[in-house]
């Protein structure tokens, strides 16, 4: 039953880690670009939380998800409408690489300069320890609702992309950029959108993972590894990819953890490292 339990809370915390990277995923998809400022805006995110919650200390962490979302995403906006248009288009493909990395950097330093550089988390209050059991086993309340939201988010981003006009403008935006003008699409314009919603997934992410654990300005590089081996253990571009490479990490990683427990997310980086070199194409090859 122990091995029971490990598997199951690998499971829903790996829905976490599919999460932080479905937004990276939406971005590749789209634009083909790897923003690199990703785990510095999932750590900014938490920031705003715990600022939030300083100011609204009766308003539980979870309720502040949406108002934290809709900063990211005009955060999200603004910054490929301000920065990254201006990059996105070249022939160089390390240009936008190189604009989110500096981004990032500066993020880095401004977060150590506003909130300093001691660990934060988010309380959740009695929520962070209550369990429900069944069948002998015993599963964390918070850990299963997180898990209902990412699959909840995933669900409508899937809707969105497949069911709705403007998802089939991002899918012809992303095949050809050039074409959609013919047809009166400012690919820049679906860009500042598609750039909000992957910061807004991302803001959730960080906001949860916040709860879950502690985090400093320094969070974002291990925030964007993860983000990064999920998209590509899943497969670039694809969103139930990212919640299966998500899952299959955080298995890895909890399993890891009973054989050593000193390895921390070893296995889960060894685990990536083998699925690079045996399916390289990620586990779903279809990009949706």
């Amino acid at each position: 039953m122990m091995w029971v339990e490990t598997i199951i809370n690998g499971v829903l915390y790996g829905g976490l880690y599919g999460l932080l990277g479905v937004g990276l995923a939406l971005i590749v998809g789209v634009m083909r670009v790897v923003n690199l400022s990703h785990g510095e805006f999932i750590v900014l995110s938490a920031y705003i939380g715990v600022s939030l919650v300083g100011a609204l200390p009766w308003v539980h962490p979870l309720v502040l998800l949406l108002p934290v979302a809709l900063i990211a995403f005009v955060l999200g906006f603004g910054l490929q409408a301000v920065l990254v248009n201006r990059v996105v288009t070249r022939p160089d493909p390390f240009a936008a690489i190189l604009l989110t990395f500096g981004v990032a950097v500066v993020m880095r330093n401004l977060m150590v300069e506003i909130f300093g550089a001691d660990p934060r988390n988010l309380p959740a209050g009695r929520l962070a320890h209550a369990s429900a059991g069944m069948f002998g086993l015993h599963v964390g309340v918070l850990p299963l609702l997180i898990l209902g939201l990412s699959v909840a988010l995933f669900t409508c981003l899937q809707l969105i992309i497949t069911r709705t006009k403007f998802g089939r403008i991002v899918r012809a935006t992303a095949d050809h950029r050039d074409i959609v003008r013919l047809m009166g699409v400012n690919p820049g314009r679906v860009y500042n959108v598609v750039m909000g919603l992957s910061l807004a997934l991302a803001s959730v992410a960080g906001m949860l993972l916040a709860i879950r654990s502690s985090f400093t300005p320094y969070s974002g590089v291990e925030r964007l590894l993860v983000a990064f081996e999920v998209v590509v253990l899943g497969g670039l571009g694809t969103f139930w990819g990212a919640m299966l490479g998500g899952i299959t990490l955080g298995v890895a990683e909890l399993v890891g953890l009973k054989f050593d427990t000193n390895a921390g997310p070893l296995y889960a980086h060894l685990l990536f490292l083998a699925g690079v070199l045996l399916r390289p194409n990620g586990l779903f090859r279809v990009r949706t």
